[in-house]
């Protein structure tokens, strides 16, 4: 009998233990969940896009004549000052090259410039005859005009005659320079590659010096090595980096029609230890096409922003560099904010979950701006209450919550 009592006793013991730990495994539990605050904070809300830098005014150095191109020595990044530092110098071009009939034909002419120079010394010596026998003729004539042997007529032929000999010498004279000029205009014809006056446009002799237009850096150089080139071929371009740098960003048209001149801006990943500032100095009224790389079709909108730090900050950029700008469109300094991520939808309105006494309870806000960290409060929560952050789906009225400890 007492060890049946017995047997009653561990089977009841038993059922009790199972009965509890079904009770405590199935009893609700506070759910582990990460919690918020509604505070005051610095709030700004930006946009963020992609941008490159660029000197506002390139100027690029033209061949200012046809002509053959010396090696450019200078390099990108050097320094130049505008009106006196050489960047370049360039040699009369090189005779072209002659056919065997070009080469018949100027030596021809060559011939006929060395008879026709021949016929004008011959000119002249007969004009250099005719002037002495006419200034003979003109002594004797004087020496008989004084005997009274013949009258004054004669005496202002033989005048007559002696000034056509001197004009017809200085004729004889000019025809002279004429035919020499020709004879060196057909000669010139001739000249070669091999000849002695290309080997002096090979020395450098007679060199055009290219100066700087104006003071700044080197950025890059098109036509380094010595060529031909016709005039207004482009050489290299040359900027002010310290003081004409500038940045130049590609927003969306729905992004643009919300920034306006002289919107604060931050430059961040430039490739320097510290962020920069700028401020937007235009938005241009022209849009244009543009494809994503995942081929969406966009319109784009240029805006243009001024660096507002000193250039000792940023020495390392150049232009065509790559950094990435956040233009601030609205700001406030002592803002009611939470975390985006407490809020969630309710039909058409913003809710979130307050923490009371370990307990949830839902609460319909109002929000204004919303920067997807931070979203501003206008009604609803006042500043020092809790929140959950992430809210799930089994969170409901009244649930019990309590933080979640991190691993």
């Amino acid at each position: 009998m007492a060890k049946r009592k017995s047997r009653n006793w561990i089977i009841l013991l038993v059922v009790a233990g199972v009965a509890a730990s079904l009770v405590y495994a199935f009893w609700p539990k506070p759910i582990a969940v990460d919690f918020g605050s509604v505070e005051r904070a610095h709030m700004i809300v930006t946009i963020d896009e992609d941008a490159k830098t660029r000197v506002q005014d390139v100027y690029t150095v033209s061949t200012p004549v046809a002509g053959r191109l010396q090696r450019v020595e200078v390099e990108p990044g050097e320094t130049v000052v505008g009106g006196e530092s050489i960047i370049a110098q360039m040699l009369p071009t090189n005779p072209a090259a002659l056919d065997v009939r070009t080469r018949e034909q100027a030596l021809a002419a060559v011939k006929a410039a060395e008879a026709a120079l021949e016929l004008a010394v011959a000119d002249h010596n007969r004009a250099i005859a005719d002037k002495d026998l006419s200034d003979l003729d003109l002594q004797r004539t004087q020496q008989l005009f004084d005997k009274e042997i013949v009258a004054q007529a004669a005496l202002d032929r033989a005048e007559r005659v002696a000034r056509a000999s001197d004009a017809a010498l200085d004729t004889a004279k000019a025809a002279i320079s004429i035919r020499e000029a020709d004879l060196a205009n057909a000669r010139a014809r001739l000249i070669g590659f091999d000849d002695d006056p290309a080997t002096a446009i090979a020395t450098g002799e007679g060199a055009i010096p290219m100066r700087a237009p104006v003071s700044g850096r080197v950025l890059r150089v098109m036509q380094e090595s010595e060529t031909t080139l016709p005039a207004g071929a482009p050489v290299l371009e040359i900027g002010d980096t310290s003081n004409g740098l500038e940045i130049v960003v590609e927003l969306l048209s729905s992004d643009a029609v919300k920034v306006r001149v002289g919107n604060r801006v931050i430059v961040d990943n430039w490739g320097g230890p510290n962020q920069l500032g700028g401020v937007v100095t235009r938005v241009d009224p022209w849009g244009f096409t543009k494809y994503s790389a995942l081929g969406v079709e966009e319109q784009r909108v240029n805006a243009v922003i001024e660096f507002s730090d000193p250039w000792q900050q940023r020495q390392s950029l150049g232009h065509g560099f790559r950094v990435e700008v956040m233009i601030v469109v609205w700001e406030d300094q002592n803002a009611l904010v939470l975390p985006s991520s407490a809020l969630f939808r309710e039909a058409n309105d913003w809710a979130v979950f307050t923490v009371v006494d370990g307990a949830v309870s839902k609460r319909m806000v109002k929000i204004g701006q919303n920067n997807g960290l931070q979203a501003q409060v206008l009604d609803g929560l006042e500043e020092g209450e809790t929140i959950v952050l992430y809210p799930g789906a089994n969170l409901v009225e009244g649930a019990k919550v309590e933080q979640r400890v991190v691993q």
